[in-house]
């Protein structure tokens, strides 16, 4: 069972709150960076989740079909098979979904999960997100309800976004300004929207200074204690402690203090693409510059067919981003907990 089911998943982001660590979420783009992603999960003895964007999506699926539900879908099915030879379990979910794309990728990907559930099998997707945070917090949570209701009879978590984060990601600009800080009246009105679990599970996105992007450490300007007070907010109301489950968005150039403390506040699962990505292309480059007469026919000679060989590359790839996922596990605390 290398792909949880919902009951397993939901046991995986319940013991991540209760033992006080998160999950990596990958994001991948080929088959080639989701092996890497299940190696690296699998060397640090941690379960995770592996994600795809709409950018990702399109590109799995070919860059002259550019349709995103074909490239989500072939990733998925494609998961389920080489995920089974891998002694840790992982939850496939869709990232960052803007109100333009939803049409595009989630709502068509939530009909696909519906006709499984209705067949007795489990859902394509373990978890979406929807991006309001380019929209109106009203309208935001209006078509946020509208999904939980969906994603709740496909057996699926939603994952919302409150507040903003800045910088750009697949075409996505955030500015930075103060709407990087979730407020406890944002918190306030998401539980009053769709309830704390009753309605559907869902996981919450909520922003404290988070950037996507490459920043050095430091250089970002979190303020984690944002967590800790919509969490209080909300808990004080409805009796319940750390009442959401929170996610960590943006999190390059973040100092390791400034982890731990998001994740004693209850975020369990944290994002990591471009950290990845640069521990992915690194080799690559490296390879190209070493071996540069071997990969170009130079002045007319045939170069060496065993350089430009893309599995000549392509492992050191893959070895660089998985040993960047078991350091992303240790740092999260996920490194040893894995369920089987």
């Amino acid at each position: 069972m290398p792909i949880a089911t919902p009951e397993v998943y939901a046991e995986m982001l319940n013991r991540a709150k209760a033992g006080e660590f998160a999950y990596p979420a990958i994001n991948v783009t080929s088959s080639q960076t989701l092996n890497a992603a299940l190696r690296g999960f699998a060397e640090a003895e941690s379960d995770g989740i592996i994600q795809v964007s709409t950018g990702g999506a399109e590109f799995l699926s070919g860059t002259t079909v550019k349709d995103m539900v074909i490239g989500a879908t072939a990733l998925a099915e494609y998961a389920r098979v080489v995920a089974a030879k891998y002694p840790v379990t992982v939850a496939l979910h869709t990232d960052h979904c803007p109100k333009d794309k939803l049409p595009g990728f989630v709502r068509p990907l939530l009909d696909i999960s519906l006709e499984r559930v209705a067949r007795g099998q489990d859902p394509l997707f373990q978890s979406h997100m929807w991006d309001g945070s380019a929209v109106p917090l009203e309208e935001n949570l209006d078509i946020a309800q509208e999904l939980l209701e969906k994603t709740s009879r496909a057996k699926i978590v939603l994952e919302v976004e409150i507040g903003v984060v800045g910088g750009e990601e697949d075409g996505v600009v955030g500015e930075i300004n103060e709407k990087l800080y979730t407020t406890a009246e944002d918190a306030l009105a998401t539980a009053d929207a769709l309830g704390l679990g009753e309605r559907g599970r869902y996981m919450l996105a909520a922003t404290f200074g988070n950037v996507h992007g490459v920043y050095k450490p430091g250089h970002v300007k979190l303020r984690p204690g944002v967590l800790k007070e919509i969490q209080e907010a909300v808990g004080t109301k409805y009796g319940k402690e750390k009442p959401f489950d929170l996610v960590f968005h943006g999190g390059s150039g973040s100092l390791l203090e400034e982890i731990h403390e998001a994740i004693s506040y209850g975020v369990i699962k944290m994002n990591i693409d471009t950290d990845t990505q640069y521990a992915f292309t690194r080799p690559i480059a490296d390879h190209m510059f070493k071996n540069y007469d071997g990969v170009l026919k130079v002045d007319g000679d045939v170069g060496n067919k065993k350089t430009y060989d893309p599995r000549s590359y392509g492992k050191a790839a893959e070895t660089s981003m998985a040993a960047r996922i078991v350091e992303a596990c240790r740092h999260l605390k996920s490194a040893g907990t894995r369920l089987t």
